[in-house]
């Protein structure tokens, strides 16, 4: 194993700008430290390019990237390290294990430099740790899909790289087997602490997998913190959009109380007021409000005794089924999009142009700016 030296952070420093086309530029700056973290973004933010810049398939026009004391690429010191030499383990989401070799000869591929008996004790280890020591003998068409996930780290991390990147390598098997390789993953990082960057358009991952996440949008970093930071509650607009708020209106501000922490805003165009967690701003700001689908209620008649600050009366517009969600469009001066089940569409016998009341606890409104 490479320890790291001392004095030197073993985390990732990435500043590069890069002209891929006209119409997309790529003008990212993060640091991350050993763990995992998610880059998440829509298709086509620029988070399979940040991988390829790391590990040196692409080459930015500028910037520095470098990991503990490495330094993988420097616009200003005219300094690019070789894929060959950068220590950089990838793994695709395709895994691109060779059809033709057993697991061990897959996993030793990348060591080929050292002699048979090296080869053969780390292939065997890294096979052991991620828990498929007894195929060592079989090939790819013969494994499960979590074998072959596990055989790919093996390869990926036998060569003890400084930085782990994974584009999405997971996204096909189901949440027991994913938890598992994670875990088997983070098991293996505890001893080793590299920084893992893990690429995934999918929130539920993004919770699940994630001790941090950067949020991309059109080649930049528009957010970054903790999962529960930046998903739970966006302050950009652009953030919640890309996060799953399905509800975003307009607001202004129409009283502050202090006291209980806690804010009115009246809901632009329309005389609906919604009490939300305050926030710095002034009577009269125009803000952006947030809520989700799913953090929402629906009655259909009026509810009582609750401990819910938001209750508004609207008419049910619509009602479209998706897969085992059940979504409901009410107009309350505003429409908004609420989640359901198919069995609670059932028990409230849900009719098109029904009255309904829509309950909104405040800590599931998010003000943001634009």
């Amino acid at each position: 194993m490479h320890p790291p030296i001392a004095g030197q952070s073993p985390g990732l420093s990435f500043h590069a700008r890069s002209a891929l086309n006209p119409e997309f530029q790529l003008d990212v700056n993060f640091n991350v430290p050993p763990g995992i973290t998610i880059i998440f973004g829509a298709s086509g933010a620029g988070k399979t390019t940040i991988l390829d810049l790391i590990c040196g398939i692409k080459v930015p026009d500028s910037g520095l990237i470098s990991t503990g004391d490495a330094i993988l690429f420097d616009s200003a010191q005219n300094i690019y390290r070789p894929i060959w030499d950068r220590r950089v383990g990838y793994l695709f989401q395709d895994l691109a294990l060779f059809p033709h070799l057993t697991a061990r000869q897959n996993v030793e591929y990348g060591i080929h430099e050292l002699n048979r008996s090296e080869r053969h004790k780390r292939s065997s280890r890294m096979l052991d740790e991620f828990g498929v020591s007894g195929v060592e003998d079989r090939r790819p068409s013969r494994l499960s899909g979590g074998e072959r996930q596990r055989v790919a780290l093996a390869r990926a991390l036998v060569r003890e790289p400084r930085v782990l990147l994974l584009d999405e390598p997971l996204s096909a098997l189901d949440r027991p087997t994913k938890s598992a390789i994670v875990e088997d993953l983070r098991r293996w990082n505890r001893e080793h602490e590299i920084p893992i960057l893990y690429v995934t358009h999918s929130h539920e991952e993004v919770f699940a997998l994630g001790d941090r996440v950067i949020i991309l949008d059109k080649g930049k970093v528009v957010a970054q913190g903790t999962p529960h930071e930046v998903m739970r509650a966006p302050r950009l607009e652009t953030v919640a959009a890309l996060t799953g708020f399905e509800n975003v209106f307009d607001v202004v501000v129409s009283s502050i109380h202090a006291d209980r922490g806690t804010m009115t805003c009246s809901l632009a165009g329309v005389s609906v007021g919604i009490e939300t967690p305050m926030v710095q701003a002034e009577v009269g700001s125009h803000l952006r409000l947030g809520i989700r689908a799913g953090d929402i209620l629906l009655a259909n008649e009026p509810p009582h005794g609750l401990s819910a600050r938001n209750v508004l009366a609207g008419k049910l517009i619509g009602l479209e089924r998706r897969d085992v969600i059940v979504s409901a469009r009410v107009n309350c001066g505003v429409e908004v999009e609420v989640h359901l089940t198919i069995a609670a569409r059932e028990a409230l016998g849900l009719r098109l142009g029904g009255e309904v009341w829509l309950v909104v606890k405040t800590h599931s409104c998010h003000l943001m700016s634009e």
